[in-house]
């Protein structure tokens, strides 16, 4: 497994920067990225894509590809509409995209088709998530909403044709734009907390579809991020101080900050504008505006590094594990030598309509000229054949096909319950036996006593 990287993005025309986390070395720039806000992901792991912002004189959008290993721009898709976030399932099957008219967009990656399109919205889109589990997508819009989206509801035609609304829940209190998401563990058992322009962030329950817990910030929060452990969240705020808030523990309001907001840390000049936790679980990293990305350490909340992007605020951070074909090569002492290098093919563009035909497709994309290599095509394309053929046997069989789906996600919630229960199970057999050791231990000098006596 490679080393982490720390790949940051801008909404100037800055383009993408990538260094190693934990060195500091940096790797590529990826030239030609004004990304908006959440328009910034790693594809599966095979390549980045970004959303760009709008040119005034445009109506369409443009979404653009990089390869690791070459800094300029390979492929070009100019959906419908200007694209805001952008979210990629883990496998890097699908790419998801929030338009600024309030629909939503779902991409196959391998053939570029445009899969599904649904009115998610009134207004922009804002931010996407998947689940961990990826049967649900989550979406925050300007129109102040949090909507969780089942994937089996959006491919079965039937229940969609039955169903009074698409969503499974569909979250209002929060009274201006929502900013960011962030999701728990835990599948559709999970926690998810949600941030806005109206100074809080709310916590809820996907299992019960219940507000858990409100908090009021100092501030506006634009960036969240979830410990590892679930015991507490990070919310970055635009006066710059990165608050900690309680997530289970009972709130107190004690402190300067108020209730459940139990600390912060503090060096941005400006906004702080996205946050991401790297893989130790300890590294928080967080972007801001005055163009500084910092990389905290959560237990003695000392910075370990700071990284400068080239110009502009940072508005994304992705922590990615480097690919096998990233390698010490593309250093930028030896930028030159990795350009020349043949990445793995990219997938094609981004079609601009669902359903269009051969015959009369309109021109919605351009593909950027490349080098013919002998490398052969990512394993995960390969399979495309594969994946037509369950989307076609899902779309014939309908309701059918999402209730085994639905029955495939049980049958994996299932055993993951199973798990947990042999996990405590265990836990209790050797509390017990600490317990009957201790009694024991402590009977011990009695008994001496009472035999010296």
């Amino acid at each position: 497994m490679g080393p982490e990287l720390l790949i940051a993005s801008s909404s100037t025309d800055a383009g993408i920067g990538c260094w190693e986390l934990h060195s500091g070395a940096e790797h590529l720039r990826y030239r030609s990225c004004a990304s908006p806000s959440h328009g910034l992901v790693c594809v599966g792991g095979n390549f980045l894509a970004s959303s760009q912002l709008r040119d005034s004189s445009s109506s369409s959008g443009s979404v653009l590809y990089w390869s690791w290993n070459k800094p300029q721009v390979e492929v070009k898709s100019f959906p419908a509409e200007p694209i805001n976030p952008l979210v990629s399932n883990s496998d890097g099957t699908y790419i998801v995209g929030g338009g600024v008219s309030g629909d939503i967009y779902l991409w196959e990656v391998a053939t570029g088709r445009l899969l599904k399109k649904w009115h998610a919205h009134y207004r922009a889109v804002t931010c996407l998530v998947y689940c961990d589990n990826q049967s649900l997508l989550i979406s925050g819009a300007e129109d102040g909403c949090v909507r969780v989206w089942s994937l089996i509801m959006i491919f079965d035609d039937m229940r969609r044709e039955e169903a009074n609304h698409l969503y499974e829940y569909s979250f209002s209190e929060h009274a201006l734009r929502v900013t960011d998401i962030v999701i728990g563990y835990g599948g559709c058992n999970a926690i998810l907390v949600s941030a806005s322009e109206d100074r809080t962030c709310k916590v809820w329950s996907l299992s019960r579809g219940k507000l858990l817990r409100n908090i009021v910030f100092p501030s506006i929060i634009d960036a969240i991020a979830i410990d590892p452990g679930e015991h507490v969240f990070y919310a970055g705020g635009r006066d710059g101080k990165i608050y900690i808030a309680a997530l289970n523990a009972q709130g107190t309001s004690s402190n300067s900050y108020g209730m459940h907001i139990i600390g912060s840390l503090s060096d941005h000049s400006k906004a702080v504008s996205c946050l991401a936790f790297g893989a130790d679980g300890i590294s928080l990293v967080s972007g801001s505006e005055d163009g500084m990305v910092r990389v905290w350490d959560t237990i003695t909340h000392n910075i370990i590094r700071i990284f400068k992007h080239a110009k502009g605020p940072v508005n994304n951070i992705l922590l990615v594990r480097a690919p096998l074909c990233l390698n010490a090569r593309t250093l930028v002492n030896s930028q030159a030598s990795s350009v020349r290098r043949h990445g793995l093919s990219l997938p094609p563009p981004l079609e601009k309509y669902e359903n269009s035909s051969d015959e009369n497709k309109e021109i919605k994309a351009y593909l950027a000229p490349q080098a013919p290599s002998d490398e052969p095509l990512d394993a995960s394309y390969i399979s495309i054949d594969t994946m037509n053929n369950q989307i076609k046997e899902f779309q014939q069989q309908g309701s059918y096909a999402a209730a085994g789906l639905e029955l495939e996600r049980l049958k994996f919630d299932c055993n993951r319950y199973m798990q947990m229960v042999q996990q405590w199970k265990t836990m209790y057999e050797n509390l017990n036996q600490f317990c009957v050791n201790e009694l024991l231990d402590g009977n011990q000098p009695r008994v001496s006593n009472g035999n010296s006596t």
